[in-house]
C-alpha cells in the first residue's frame, strides 16, 4: 500500500475533486480507503492480497470497482453512481482530471451517517416494524437473485467446507490473542461434525436453487434507513463469499442483532424472513451460519491488528471486538443439532 500514499494524500485535499468537496473525512477498513466529501463518497481499494481477495494490481482494483457498482445497484440503484479514474499529470493527482489513471474510485451518493442502522440500534430507534420491512426486502431480493449450475457449484457443500477450513487456517496464528484455544477447538470440532452429519441437507438445498447470487455482507453497518432502506456494500471480490445459501446471507443480520444485544429483534427478523420466504427449513442451518458469520467477523476485525495505517487505540478496540465475536461463535456451536 506504500505506493498508494500519494493518492491518499491528494484525496484529502478539496482540489482533487470535480465538485465542491467541503470538509473531507477519511475512514479506513482493512481493504479500503473511504473518502467522505460534502455530498459524495469515494471508495478506493487498498493494494492488498489476503488470499480470499486480491487487489494488488491497478487492473484488478478497476475490475472490482466496476463489479461492486454493478452488484450494489441491485438494492441501491440511486446510491451507487459510477467508477471514476484518479489521474495524475506531473505532481497533480485528481479525480477525472488530466493525465494517466493511477487509481480508481467507486463514487456513491453520501448518506446521512446518523441514519445508519448501527447507530439507530444504539439509540433504540429500530422497531419491529422496521426489522420486518428489512426482512421483506431481503427475502424478496433472494427470491429474484440469480441462480444457475455455476452458482450452485461455487456455493456447494465443498465450498462451505473450504470456507471453514480457510477460516481455521487463517486464525491459528491468533489463538490466545483474539480467540481462546478452547473456543478454537470447540468450534472446529463442532463445525466439522455438523458438516459431516448434514452433507445431504446442504446438497439438497443447492439442488433446489437455494444457493444464489446473494449480497454476502448484510449487517447493520451496511444498512441506511432514510426515506427508504438501503442495503449496501455487497461483496464483489470473491464469488464463493457471495454465491451462498440464502440462509447464510440472512444469518449475518440475525447474528449482528444478537451481537448487539438485540436478541428479540433478531428472532423477529428470522420469523418474518421465514414467513415471507416460506423457507422454514433454513432454521436447521441458522445456528451454523450464525456461527460462520460471527467467526468471519472475528477474523476480519482481527486483520486490523496488522494494518500499519491504523493507530494503537483503534487496534486495541479491534482486539476487544474480535474477541467478542469469537466468544459469540463459540456460543452458537452449542446450538448445533445433527
Amino acid at each position: 500500500m506504500e505506493r498508494q500514499k500519494p493518492v491518499v494524500e491528494a484525496l484529502l485535499k478539496p482540489q482533487a475533486y470535480p465538485e465542491p468537496a467541503g470538509k473531507i473525512e477519511l475512514v479506513q477498513t482493512h481493504i479500503s480507503y473511504v473518502f467522505l466529501t460534502k455530498n459524495r463518497v469515494y471508495k478506493v481499494k487498498k493494494a492488498v492480497n489476503f488470499g480470499f481477495l486480491d487487489f494488488e494490481t491497478l487492473a484488478k482494483r478497476r475490475f472490482f470497482c466496476e463489479k461492486e457498482l454493478q452488484l450494489n445497484r441491485r438494492l441501491c440503484d440511486d446510491m451507487y453512481l459510477e467508477v471514476a479514474s484518479v489521474n495524475r499529470k506531473g505532481s497533480k493527482i485528481s479525480i477525472k482530471g488530466e493525465g494517466d489513471a493511477v487509481e480508481y474510485a467507486l463514487v456513491m451518493r453520501r448518506m446521512p451517517q446518523e441514519r445508519i442502522m448501527t447507530k439507530l440500534l444504539e439509540e433504540g430507534k429500530v422497531s419491529k416494524d422496521l426489522v420486518g420491512n428489512i426482512a421483506k426486502i431481503i427475502a424478496d431480493f433472494h427470491a429474484k437473485a440469480e441462480t444457475n449450475p455455476h452458482i450452485s457449484q461455487v456455493g456447494s457443500y465443498a465450498t462451505v467446507k473450504a470456507n471453514w477450513d480457510e477460516n481455521f487456517e487463517q486464525t491459528r496464528s491468533v489463538i490466545s490473542k483474539t480467540i481462546m484455544a478452547k473456543d478454537f477447538d470447540r468450534i472446529s470440532n463442532g463445525i466439522g461434525a455438523f458438516l459431516t452429519q448434514n452433507k445431504p441437507l446442504f446438497e439438497k438445498r443447492a439442488a433446489e436453487g437455494k444457493v444464489r447470487d446473494c449480497h454476502g455482507d448484510i449487517h447493520s453497518g451496511n444498512i441506511f434507513i432514510t426515506d427508504r432502506i438501503y442495503i449496501f456494500d455487497a461483496i464483489e471480490f470473491n464469488e464463493r463469499f457471495r454465491y451462498s445459501d440464502i440462509a447464510a446471507d440472512m444469518a449475518f443480520l440475525a447474528m449482528d442483532l444478537d451481537f448487539k444485544g438485540k436478541v428479540a429483534l433478531s428472532n423477529f427478523f428470522v420469523e418474518k424472513y421465514v414467513e415471507r420466504s416460506g423457507d422454514g427449513e433454513l432454521l436447521r442451518l441458522l445456528p451454523f451460519y450464525k456461527c460462520y458469520r460471527a467467526y468471519v467477523r472475528g477474523k476480519v476485525v482481527g486483520f486490523r491488528l496488522s494494518d500499519p495505517n491504523i493507530g494503537e487505540k483503534e487496534k486495541a478496540e479491534a482486539k476487544r471486538e474480535a474477541k467478542a465475536y469469537f466468544r459469540l461463535a463459540a456460543r452458537y456451536v452449542r446450538n448445533l443439532q445433527s
